[in-house]
């Protein structure tokens, strides 16, 4: 999950550089797409089977994660951004409810506490603002978290029935192409050039490692632990807006990094010993 964490902070860094060439659903379909064709290529090469059993999990994972993606670049166009990326992370919160009411999985209690320290570093490092004209974009960033808690809950089932990560992707990315390539021909395209190319391959490439890591967390992990760790996006955005941006982050923004490093810490000591042992 620290992996998927980095990849995604990678991801974002470069989906900030191509805003300025793409508009945001265009991002989403050059990064299923790239997705889409380094799966299927490596598939073919190691003989993974793209047959699967459970089609209707993989719709609805594709479905609920595409859904809370989309909303979620809404909510950054109309929305401070880190209004926009504390909302969305509000998905480890409603996950450990659906994992307590759907898995029935065991979890130490205390780690809902945990999640609840790792959400508040994210505040105190991103700021959030809302304005009063701003309730209706605000909501559905929250809906964003919500779909993206049942597109994690779905990783979690389809690891349960032994679905490889390869598989997972490539549905994802599959449906996730035909949507916004489908909604991308009714408008324009915007001009792909040896200038911005390389963001484009980037963010495919960062967030298809970035979901193959997610996938595997969740096969092999703890949801909840899991959910914990996954604050880490937030960190290592922060701490790639202060190298490459130069940006300069306040105390409250500090103690916020603590705060997601100390939950993340707690989750491991708190999980299972034949957790922690895989």
């Amino acid at each position: 999950m620290l992996v998927a964490g980095l990849m995604f902070a990678c991801m974002g860094m470069l989906v900030k550089l191509g805003a300025a060439y793409f508009s945001s659903i265009e991002l989403v379909f050059y990064r299923s797409l790239v997705g889409l064709f380094v799966t299927y290529l490596v598939m073919r090469a190691c003989r993974v089977s793209i047959a699967t059993a459970h089609w209707k999990i993989h719709c609805w994972r594709g479905l609920f994660g595409l859904g809370g993606l989309l909303l979620f670049f809404y909510c950054i166009t109309q929305l401070p951004l880190a209004t926009a990326i504390s909302l969305n992370n509000t998905w480890p919160l409603f996950l450990a409810l659906l994992t307590i009411l759907i898995l029935k999985e065991y979890f130490h209690p205390s780690l809902v506490l945990v999640l609840l320290l790792g959400f508040i570093g994210v505040v105190l490092l991103l700021r959030p603002t809302l304005d009063e004209d701003q309730w209706l974009p605000g909501l559905l960033g929250i809906v964003s978290g919500i779909f993206a808690s049942f597109a994690h809950l779905n990783l979690k089932q389809l690891g349960m029935l032994g679905e490889s990560e390869w598989r997972v992707v490539f549905y994802f990315t599959l449906i996730s192409t035909l949507l916004t390539g489908t909604w991308l021909s009714l408008t324009t395209f915007s001009s792909v050039t040896l200038n911005n190319i390389g963001l484009l391959l980037g963010v495919g490439v960062t967030a298809t490692l970035a979901q193959l890591a997610l996938t595997r967390a969740y096969r092999l992990g703890k949801t909840i632990v899991v959910s914990a760790l996954a604050y880490s996006t937030v960190l290592f955005a922060g701490l790639g807006d202060v190298f490459f941006w130069n940006e300069t982050l306040p105390i409250p923004a500090w103690i916020g990094m603590g705060m997601i490093i100390l939950g993340g810490i707690l989750s491991l000591r708190m999980a299972p010993v034949s957790i922690r042992g895989q």
